[in-house]
């Protein structure tokens, strides 16, 4: 088996992206594919017979979550470039500040929505590990542990981003938004995630 380390030599590269939101969604589509190996597991086994079609819907529901993530990625990195062009901007004149600080702003926003796109994501893959931590193959109970896990640090790592840009914003009232977003978010990821690994934990150690 060969493994594509294109994405970790260019995230370890000087440029500037894929940076930390890019790596987030990353980690949250392998979340999701790693909740998709669960059901996989399951699926045809007579054992779960009665979930199975559940857990199919579930798999068609990962799916979607993984390639939105994915999508991601580049959709980070497309936000980036406008808040690095307007760094670039001059700023010798009145009017060159004033475009530069327009241009920051503008920017500031798009620079928000994607990686609280990428948390509301990874809170939506949760969702789908916790059910088949609960209900899929004993067998890979852990693989759903650790897609809780993986997601949930995506949501943590995405919201940096969101409150680095935060800081940055003039209209302090859309700031305010984007940082509560953010943090029920988190609020959300923890608690689901917590409740998963505790589930997770005690089924595997006893």
């Amino acid at each position: 088996m060969s493994y594509d380390t294109q994405f970790l030599e260019d995230l370890s590269s000087a440029a500037p992206t894929p940076g930390g939101g890019g790596a987030s969604a990353y980690v949250g589509a392998l979340a999701a594919a790693l909740s998709s190996m669960v059901g996989n597991l399951t699926v045809g086994k007579k054992t779960y017979a009665s979930v199975e079609e559940e857990v199919k819907k579930r798999m068609e529901t990962l799916e979607v979550l993984r390639l939105q993530l994915f999508d991601l990625i580049q959709a980070d990195a497309d936000a980036f470039e406008p808040l690095a062009a307007s760094y670039r901007m001059p700023k010798e004149t009145e009017e060159e500040q004033a475009a530069k600080e327009a241009a920051l702003q503008a920017a500031l926003r798009g620079a928000c929505m994607v990686p609280l796109r990428i948390m509301s994501t990874c809170c939506a893959v949760l969702a789908e590990a916790d059910y088949l931590a609960n209900n899929g193959s004993k067998l890979a109970v852990s693989d759903a542990g650790a897609s809780a896990v993986l997601a949930r640090a995506a949501v943590h790592a995405a919201s940096l981003n969101v409150f680095i840009n935060t800081k940055c914003m003039a209209d302090r009232e859309m700031a305010a938004q984007f940082e509560e977003q953010a943090n029920w978010l988190i609020e959300m990821a923890d608690k689901d995630a917590d409740r998963i690994y505790a589930y997770v934990l005690e089924k595997i150690r006893g």
